[in-house]
């Protein structure tokens, strides 16, 4: 029987070790790369078309989110596993939108990766439990849509390129260093870096990474 060829991505070497030794534990899995920022996560999914992509959800030039979306676009052959320290619905939402098959908390790689992995290529979406609990519970009192931190979350005000932009913004990246990472014109990181002020109130840089720190898109 062919290997799963799995590729991954976290800018923690220490936990991609981590990821590889679970891995390691069985004969079935191929680790067939890793990337320690977005940008080599593309690039290697690219190159190499891995059957899964395990990704973690905050990575420097480019977000596990936003590589969802690119991969799903131009590689829909690859499934996806996001790695998260996050439990709010906003970042489980916004995944299953762009076509993500597993969201697993950092915490719980351990118990959940292999499970998750055997889950998703049956054709099902693997959750990890305290993530279910929650959504679950929400739905049960009615909490889902009258959460403040849904209503104001980044996910609800920005679209996926601005919430991006802000991500490196926060970063410390130049509108240059933006305009290359994300393969855009510097006039157009100047005309979302202005629509991401206005929308957030912001008057100053320092706003901005204080609201992408507050929403978990920088650690």
């Amino acid at each position: 029987m062919n290997k799963i060829r799995i590729l991954l991505a976290d800018d923690h070497a220490i936990l991609r070790d981590g990821l590889r030794y679970i891995l390691n534990t069985t004969s079935d899995y191929e680790i067939v790369g890793e990337a320690g920022d977005g940008k080599e996560a593309i690039d290697k999914i690219e190159k190499y078309r891995p059957d899964i992509a395990i990704l973690d959800i905050s990575m420097p030039t480019i977000t596990g989110i936003e590589i969802s979306r690119q991969v799903k676009k131009y590689f829909p052959g690859t499934k996806i596993i996001i790695l998260s320290r996050h439990d709010n619905e906003e970042y489980v939402n916004q995944v299953l939108k762009y076509g993500v098959n597993g969201y697993i908390l950092k915490d719980d790689a351990g118990a959940d990766l292999l499970k998750a992995i055997s889950e998703i290529m049956k054709g099902n979406i693997y959750l990890s439990p305290r993530i279910m609990t929650r959504i679950v519970g929400d739905y049960t009192y009615g909490r889902r849509w009258e959460s403040p931190r849904v209503r104001n979350s980044v996910f609800e005000t920005l679209t996926s390129r601005e919430t991006e932009i802000l991500k490196l913004i926060a970063e410390s990246k130049t509108n240059a260093e933006i305009s290359a990472a994300l393969r855009i014109s510097c006039k157009t990181v100047k005309v979302h870096r202005a629509n991401i002020m206005q929308k957030l109130h912001a008057h100053k840089v320092t706003d901005l990474v204080k609201y992408a720190l507050k929403q978990g898109l920088v650690e």
